[in-house]
């Protein structure tokens, strides 16, 4: 069995913590910004952590960060 390839997507969108867990950036950051409040726009800049229902699945995507 060959070695499974990293997600260069997935890679580039999650990174690992130093305790294991997988940190992700907010989505709707973009574009059509004028419509959203600065609150919600504040919001968004800050990572968030992967839920745990998909963190195996992004887990094996990003296999050699671990």
């Amino acid at each position: 069995m060959p070695k499974m390839k990293t997600h260069r997507g997935a890679a580039k969108r999650f990174k690992v913590t130093g305790s294991g867990k997988i940190r992700k950036y907010k989505a709707y950051r973009s574009h059509m910004l004028e419509c959203k409040s600065p609150k919600r726009k504040r919001n968004m800049r800050k990572g968030d952590l992967v839920h745990p229902g998909d963190f195996k699945r992004i887990k094996k995507l990003i296999a050699d960060a671990f």
